[in-house]
């Protein structure tokens, strides 16, 4: 189930803990205990560090040159804290993630309990498995879509997790949830989601907004490398102006300046070629013309808006800068 020095990688996982609570993620002695017994290197065969340093690591690369991350520790406990977990759940979990969190998962919900993983993906589903094969209490299946319920699966679901993007939630899930039971989910585009709570009371899912995230999409083919395109951007400052009037961030005139923006950004031709391509210069393209136009109103909440385009730099528990734990950039050959 362990692999490497994992005396070393449990005291860094201990210093990271520290950190994860000091920063105020919530933690509590379950989750503190699962993530001290579970070796994160042992379902990876990528470099390891960042995760210590509570970034996103790379567990699969496909053909295209997309990967499937395992997610920072400050997301996984966050996810863990709001399932509720106690011994003997039934959880269903939605998007392998390496089958790392499956693992912490059967750890919480102990020997009583169960997990079932399911994944659309044949290579995810073979990595899971091949690192899962000593843990009974968790089952790994590959379903054809997420839209369709998987075959002979129990009827009622008490606890789901979806560790991936999905735009809502299908229906066999929604018409599952028991009586107090609820599903933890990053619902919304591509570019942004909301991270949703969803229970059952009388009858009805009761939702509850944990709060912007960014997550890959729940299924490997539906990531792919390539340029931003004008709908891509739209939809990151739709969720950014967003984020911002939550904040209190942004003033009413940047506010409709950006709106502005967004709808001159729909505007534009479908087929437009990326910038840079069809022998048009990069500063003629219309999409960067509109950018410049508009640029005032992104000077001062531009370091805003690039954590929301990069959210994995937002790390609370990335070592601190002050303690002997942080690492120069000559550590990492930048």
């Amino acid at each position: 189930m362990l692999r490497g020095d994992f005396m070393s990688d449990q005291s860094e996982m201990k210093s990271l803990l520290k950190r994860l609570e000091k920063s105020g993620i919530p933690l509590t002695k379950d989750i503190n205990e699962a993530m001290l017994a579970i070796e994160v290197d042992y379902f990876t065969d990528f470099e390891t560090m960042d995760f210590f340093a509570d970034r996103p690591i790379t567990f699969l690369k496909n053909e295209n040159g997309a990967v499937k991350t395992i997610s920072a520790p400050h997301m996984i406990a966050t996810l863990l804290y709001h399932l509720e977990l106690q011994k003997g759940n039934d959880v269903v979990l939605i998007g392998c993630k390496s089958g790392y969190i499956a693992a912490l998962i059967a750890i919480i919900v102990g020997e009583e309990g169960s997990v079932k993983v399911l994944d659309p993906s044949q290579s995810v589903i073979q990595h899971a498995t091949s690192r899962l094969t000593h843990w009974p209490t968790i089952e790994v299946r590959h379903i054809e879509s997420l839209q369709i319920s998987p075959i002979a699966f129990p009827g009622e679901l008490n606890r789901v997790l979806v560790t991936g993007q999905i735009k809502e939630l299908p229906e066999w899930i929604n018409s599952r949830i028991s009586e107090s039971g609820f599903v933890i989910a990053p619902l919304g585009g591509i570019t942004g989601q909301k991270l949703m709570k969803l229970e059952c009371q009388d009858g009805e899912l009761l939702p509850t907004d944990l709060g912007h995230v960014s997550f890959g999409p729940v299924d490997i083919s539906d990531v792919g490398i390539g340029p931003i395109g004008p709908n891509e951007l739209a939809d990151i400052l739709e969720l950014a102006i967003e984020t911002f009037r939550e904040m209190e961030a942004i003033t009413k005139e940047e506010n409709d300046s950006i709106e502005d923006l967004i709808v001159n950004l729909r505007d534009l031709p479908d087929d437009l070629p990326p910038p840079g391509e069809a022998g048009v210069a990069i500063e003629e393209h219309p999409m960067i013309r509109l950018l410049y136009q508009s640029s005032p109103s992104f000077i001062r909440l531009w370091p805003l808006l690039q954590l929301m385009v990069q959210p994995n730099l937002a790390s609370p528990g990335g070592y601190d800068i002050d303690s002997d734990e942080y690492f120069e950039f000559d550590d990492f050959g930048i």
